[in-house]
């Protein structure tokens, strides 16, 4: 290469989020790129205040478009609000995406600007690294999602496709209009609808009571963002966890005080307590194998959580 042709832009992938400078994958990424034998080892942080103005998703996503050196990009807290900002500037989106109201995977076929909801797939396959696959059936085991944004809506979608399905699955949040937007999803889907109870929990301690009402064996989710995003849990330090319950904190960096309150009570309740890196490793490797257009099997993923287990 001469001194001329190094001063080129290169192509790189972009990562829509809050604090990405923070996150593993700014390490990761590089490692992955030798691994999947990807054009660029470069992944550029673009970081957006929480409920960003929708001008400001729209700038985001037509810089994408245009740039012809952005090969796409994983997006994480906004891909709700990049959706309802700015759906009408992709070319083709996914069913999920249509239905679930989230962009979370933006990639480019040749001309094309292509939206994916890929967290229906990435949080089953999170699920079922730990859940054993008939968890269920043997127990009658209820799930609580705590939150009803992207993630949880996610979460419930995968768990109505189950073939294991639990016996309930009870969404919360603290205002109605984000459970009526789920609920409105499940409708179309055709999600049975007794599977789902939608309900307001407008303070912590109110979130603590639905969560210690669960039977044993349940799998309590926090897919709120508390403890990554901003500090917090969506549960107060006096919660009860069910016996034996599975404990899954999505998040795997930031304060964490969800899964610290389980930490907490993990003996005492036989707990067992899941953090969010398996998501993480799921959710960031089917997005580069979109943006790439790559096919991943389970063996090359098992290498790329072995090479991000490095910089864990």
């Amino acid at each position: 290469m001469t001194a001329s042709d190094s001063t080129q832009p290169s192509d790189y992938m972009g990562f829509v989020g809050v604090t990405t400078g923070s996150s593993s994958i700014m390490k990761v990424f590089p490692l992955w790129a030798d691994v999947l034998g990807l054009p660029t080892r470069t992944l550029v942080g673009h970081d957006l205040p929480m409920d960003a103005d929708p001008s400001v998703y729209r700038a985001m996503v037509e810089q994408i478009r245009d740039d012809v050196h952005h090969r796409g990009a994983l997006v994480t807290t906004h891909k709700m609000n990049v959706f309802a900002a700015a759906s009408d500037l992709f070319d083709e989106l996914d069913p999920f995406a249509v239905s679930c109201s989230e962009i979370s995977s933006i990639s480019k076929r040749g001309d094309r600007l292509i939206g994916q909801a890929k967290d229906p797939i990435t949080v089953d396959l999170a699920l079922n690294d730990f859940l054993p696959a008939d968890h269920f059936a043997r127990t009658g085991a209820e799930v609580v999602i705590l939150g009803a944004g992207g993630s949880g809506t996610a979460l419930s979608w995968a768990l109505a496709e189950r073939a294991d399905a639990p016996s309930l699955v009870t969404v919360t949040a603290r205002s109605q209009d984000k459970l009526d937007h789920l609920r409105e999803v499940h409708r179309q889907h055709g999600t049975r609808e007794d599977l789902i109870r939608y309900i307001v929990t407008p303070t912590p301690a109110d979130a603590d009571a639905i969560v210690a009402a669960a039977p044993a064996g349940s799998v309590i989710a926090n897919a709120t963002g508390l403890g990554k995003d901003r500090p917090g849990s969506p549960l107060t330090d006096a919660v009860v966890f069910p016996e034996s319950s599975w404990v899954w904190e999505f998040n795997y960096r930031g304060s964490l005080e969800f899964m610290h309150q389980a930490l907490a009570q993990q003996d005492a309740r036989s707990l067992q307590v899941i953090d969010g890196w398996r998501y993480f490793i799921h959710g960031w490797s089917q997005v580069v194998a979109d943006v790439f257009g790559l096919t991943l099997t389970p063996e090359v993923v098992e290498q790329l959580a072995a090479a991000a287990e490095s910089v864990r």
